[in-house]
């Protein structure tokens, strides 16, 4: 059976790491150690987003001389949507509240 595009563990955490501020723009250094994804694994991560156009790449002049501009990643309308629907699919159900059945000889 085919894997679901955009649920492996790796990508899951990057869009949990997104949706807690969607409209902020993140460096993927900053992405990196809030997931603990490594740079290898991260970055194809965000291209493939990119191109996928659920992400919004953007180059950020830096402020000090000499130092190149960053990337910078937000998740589109249409990116935060589904990272929203694949980390609910991805949440183990939750059980109802009911009340405890008694167990053992007492009851």
């Amino acid at each position: 059976m085919p894997r679901i595009p955009h649920t492996s563990p790796q990508t899951l955490r990057l869009f949990a790491a997104l949706l807690a501020d969607p409209t902020r723009r993140r460096y993927g250094y900053d992405l990196s150690r809030e997931t603990g994804l490594a740079s290898g694994t991260l970055y194809p991560i965000l291209m493939r987003l990119t191109r996928q156009r659920l992400l919004d790449a953007d180059w950020e002049a830096s402020t000090e001389p000499g130092r190149p501009p960053r990337h910078t990643y937000r998740l589109t309308a249409e990116g935060a949507a589904l990272a929203r629907e694949r980390l609910a699919a991805a949440r183990p159900p939750r059980r109802a509240a009911g009340p405890a059945l008694a167990t053992g000889a007492g009851a």
